[in-house]
């Protein structure tokens, strides 16, 4: 299964540099997630040629706008584009408020169904779950109610050992069993073919962790915790460790010592002040904490694995 993320915007508050808002485009088998959309979002996903129309879940961090404020215009694009199949998007609590004011006057009544489902700053949630993968939430800490998304794939099927299989007939029946992960038992719960003598051991699911804007915070590890990839925004250096503090925002530094802490495989930084032109320092400052780190480059697709 594909399971991969497009950076389409890496910047912070403000585009500069040649770098736009924060979103990124991700892709789980034929699905199509988009997490955050800032502005210029549809004019990215336009440039870097990637099929919007294919988006059908949304998943907004907070309400500071360089993370939500081209999602009007790309909801509109939709409806220009005869879109018919449903669109659902999460988001905190106020954001439904703020598209059914746009859509009203704008007079805007909708070719397809758009469902909004609120999320909770303050608690993990599973919110989603499709036939090959799972969404979860998890409360980030900055200035207003924020929260982070992790992304995981389900293993839908345990690998067989063929030649235990060769050994013995083997009927379809337990063979579905066990590729379900689930001993075979007879009537009486006696266990006749175990996983453990048939199948090998599961894979550990892959899975992403988004961190959009929040301060450095270890509470955050359990949710985040040997995430296959974890993108978490590292706004500043460690000589800006005190504009970090009163904004709520992260070091590379920092944000490295938490991709450490989670065991995560590797660490995606991004959300950059306008203050970096040159971003090799952040990228340094993160390594020295986490060498498996890079760079959100706008267009750029990373593989999740």
């Amino acid at each position: 299964m594909e399971f991969e993320v497009t950076i389409l915007g890496s910047n912070s508050a403000i585009p500069a540099h040649g770098r736009n808002q924060t979103s990124q485009l991700l892709k789980v088998g034929n699905s199509y997630l988009l997490l955050d959309c800032g502005e210029g979002t549809q004019i990215q996903l336009r440039k870097f040629k990637l099929r919007f129309s294919k988006i059908d879940f949304i998943f907004i961090s907070h309400l500071h706008g360089d993370h939500y404020l081209g999602l009007m215009g790309l909801i509109s694009s939709f409806q220009l584009h005869k879109r018919t199949r449903l669109l659902t998007v999460f988001g905190p609590v106020g954001l439904d408020e703020i598209l059914t004011v746009q859509l009203k006057h704008s007079n805007t009544k909708l070719n397809f169904p758009l469902r909004f489902v609120a999320t909770d700053p303050d608690s993990p949630q599973l919110i989603l779950e499709e036939s090959n993968f799972k969404v979860f939430t998890f409360p980030l800490k900055h200035r207003i109610p924020c929260t982070g998304f992790r992304i995981e794939e389900k293993i839908r099927f345990r690998n067989l050992i063929k030649g235990k299989l060769q050994e013995r007939k083997i009927p379809v029946e337990a063979i579905n069993c066990l590729r379900n992960g689930k001993d075979f038992t007879n009537e009486e719960g006696k266990v006749i073919y175990s996983l453990a003598e048939y199948t090998y051991p599961p894979k550990n699911p892959r899975a992403y962790s988004y961190c959009s804007d929040t301060c450095y915070d270890l509470e955050i590890i359990p949710y985040i915790k040997q995430s296959s990839l974890l993108y978490h925004e590292a706004t500043f250096g460690s000589e800006q460790e005190e504009r970090a503090r009163e904004t709520f925002h992260t070091t590379a530094a920092q944000a490295g010592k938490i991709a450490k802490a989670a065991s995560v495989g590797r660490l995606l930084i991004g959300h950059y002040s306008t203050r970096y032109v040159d971003l090799s320092s952040l990228l340094k400052e993160a390594k020295e904490e986490f060498p498996k780190t890079y760079l959100s480059e706008e267009g750029i697709t990373y593989s999740i694995d």
